[in-house]
């Protein structure tokens, strides 16, 4: 979530424009006030509630920790990340924050803790509708994207480069967090495995000693 949250800020600093949901989140804050972060966490908590219309259930833990997490951490990274002052540098920060935001995406789906709340949404529609995902998603990111540009939300090149890559990027990303978080949980089971086998003996002096 942290990574993810980074990208998303290097995007939002570069000034050249945002992810179609961003675009709503800063329109939301030109318009009514409060950080980025408070919306992502609103809209979010929305898009949750919407989920569990559609489906009666509540979705998985993962949606709620994206929902809260990401919003605490974009307030936090703007707190330090300025826009560059060249317009290269600028374009190089926007480019970077796509990138991180994949690597992010593809470290939070790899573990398989639930999706986030827009894409939980996205598979309640698509479970209901019976439409294809790609035209579900489109369908979403243009009608967030209409209603944060009329809120006054940044839309620019950014945004299409973002749009247009961003599908490649975590194809890209995904197998490689994949199996980054893979050796994690095996990594994990050993360490888990070994403690089982320590057991304690009592010496007839009665220190305990460790045995494996």
């Amino acid at each position: 979530m942290m990574i993810m949250s980074l990208g998303i800020v290097l995007m939002i600093e570069a000034n050249l424009g945002v992810a179609p949901w961003d675009v709503l989140h800063i329109g939301l804050t030109k318009q009514l006030g409060l950080t980025v972060g408070t919306w992502s966490i609103l809209v979010g908590f929305c898009i949750i509630s919407l989920t569990r219309l559609l489906t009666k259930e509540w979705p998985q833990i993962g949606a709620f920790l994206n929902m809260i997490l990401v919003g605490i951490f974009i307030d936090i990274f703007r707190l330090f990340i300025n826009t560059p002052t060249t317009m290269i540098g600028q374009y190089v920060m926007l480019l970077v924050g796509v990138i991180v935001i994949g690597y992010g995406i593809g470290l939070y789906i790899a573990p398989k803790c639930g999706a986030g709340p827009r894409d939980s949404l996205m598979i309640a529609i698509t479970e209901k509708s019976g439409w294809k995902v790609q035209y579900v998603r489109g369908a979403m990111e243009i009608v967030v994207l209409a209603i944060g540009w009329s809120l006054g939300g940044p839309v620019f090149v950014g945004t299409i480069i973002f749009s247009l890559t961003i599908g490649n990027v975590v194809g890209f990303t995904l197998p490689q967090c994949q199996r980054i978080v893979d050796r994690m949980i095996e990594r994990g089971d050993q360490i888990e495995n070994i403690n089982k086998r320590t057991v304690r003996v009592n010496h007839h002096d009665g220190v305990s000693k460790e045995v494996r």
